[in-house]
C-alpha cells in the first residue's frame, strides 16, 4: 500500500485535536438519546456502535436512552392493529402496550446491545423496570376544547412520565465496566407498565446522574432559527425568547424543553444534533465545530 503523507498528517490533526476533549471527558457521565435515522440505517447503527465503543475506550462513561416509534408502528400494522396519536403522543391501550414492551425491551434494545458488543463493548440493556430503574405515573393530556369553553382531560391509557428514578443499577453497571441501554418502560406504583417519551427519560436521568453532557440525535441538524439556520449555541434567556415568538415549535419543543430543564438542574451542557450524520456523536464531543445545538 502506497504511504499518502498529507492523509497521516490528517490524521493526526484529527487525533490531536480530540486529545484535549478525551482528558476533559475522560471519567465522566454522557447521556445520549438514541433514535431517529440513526436507527434505522444500518451505516449509521453500525457508526454510532463504534462511537460508544471508542467513548468507553478512552474513559467516559457513557449511558444510553433509546426510542423506538417507528418500529413499534410497523409491528403494530403487521398485527392489524391501527396506531393513534394526540399531540404526537401515540394512545397505548393494554394491547398496545404489550407490543411497545415486546418492541422497546427486546427487539430494539437488543439488536443496540448487540451492534455495541460486536464492535468490542460491554453493553447490557434494560428496561425502566429492571431494579426499579423507573417509577412512573400515567400522563393525562390537558387540551381545551373552545367550543366548551374548557379544559379536556384526555386518558391515553399505559402513556406515562417519570415520577422518580432510581439510579443504583445504572451505578453499579458503569462501575463495572458495562454500558447500559435502557428502554423508556417504567412501572407505576399501580404495577402497570407505561410507556415514557425517551427525551424526556434521558433528561430525567442526566440530571439524577449529574452527567457532565446530555446529548439528543434528531433528524434536522439541530435548532434552527427563522431563516432555518443551524443555531450554534444558546443559553436559557436565549432559548425562552425564540419559544416566546413561536421560532421553536412542534416536536422540537419538548426536545428543547428537555434539554433546558436538565442544564438548569445540574448537568453541564446539553446537546440537540444530526443523527444523519455519521458519527455524530464523535463529532460533537471531539472536535471544535461540532455538529449541532449546544445549550448552555
Amino acid at each position: 500500500m502506497t504511504f499518502n503523507c498529507n492523509t497521516a498528517i490528517n490524521i493526526a490533526k484529527v487525533l490531536t485535536e480530540a486529545l484535549p476533549y478525551i482528558q476533559k471527558f475522560s471519567g465522566k457521565t454522557i447521556v445520549i438519546k438514541y433514535g431517529g435515522n440513526a436507527m434505522v440505517e444500518e451505516h449509521l447503527k453500525s457508526g454510532f456502535a463504534r462511537d460508544i465503543v471508542l467513548m468507553q475506550l478512552v474513559g467516559i462513561h457513557p449511558v444510553i436512552v433509546h426510542g423506538g416509534g417507528p418500529q413499534i408502528g410497523e409491528l403494530l400494522k403487521r398485527l392489524g392493529k391501527s396506531s393513534q396519536f394526540v399531540e404526537g403522543m401515540r394512545v397505548t391501550d393494554s394491547e398496545t402496550m404489550d407490543v411497545v414492551e415486546m418492541v422497546l425491551g427486546g427487539l430494539v434494545n437488543k439488536e443496540i446491545v448487540n451492534f455495541i458488543n460486536c464492535h468490542g463493548g460491554n453493553a447490557v440493556g434494560l428496561t425502566g423496570k429492571d431494579g426499579e430503574l423507573i417509577r412512573a405515573r400515567k400522563l393525562l393530556l390537558n387540551q381545551n376544547a373552545p367550543e366548551l369553553n374548557v379544559s379536556e382531560i384526555i386518558d391515553l391509557g399505559h402513556v406515562g412520565q417519570v415520577d422518580r428514578i432510581n439510579p443504583n443499577i445504572v451505578h453499579m453497571l458503569v462501575s463495572g465496566g458495562f454500558i447500559p441501554v435502557i428502554a423508556p418502560i417504567g412501572v407505576g406504583a399501580d404495577g402497570y407498565s407505561y410507556n415514557i417519551n425517551a427525551d424526556l427519560v434521558a433528561g430525567k436521568l442526566a440530571q439524577v446522574l449529574q452527567a457532565e453532557k446530555l446529548i439528543l440525535l434528531t433528524n434536522t441538524p439541530g435548532l434552527l432559527d427563522e431563516r432555518g439556520q443551524v443555531l450554534s449555541g444558546l443559553n436559557e434567556k436565549e432559548v425562552n425568547r425564540l419559544i416566546e415568538q413561536a421560532v421553536i415549535t412542534g416536536g422540537m419543543l419538548p426536545k428543547i424543553q428537555c434539554a433546558l430543564e436538565s442544564v438548569q438542574n445540574g448537568v453541564k451542557t446539553a446537546h440537540i444534533i444530526d443523527g444523519r450524520v455519521e458519527h455524530a456523536v464523535l463529532l460533537e464531543l471531539f472536535t471544535d465545530e461540532g455538529v449541532g445545538t449546544l445549550i448552555i
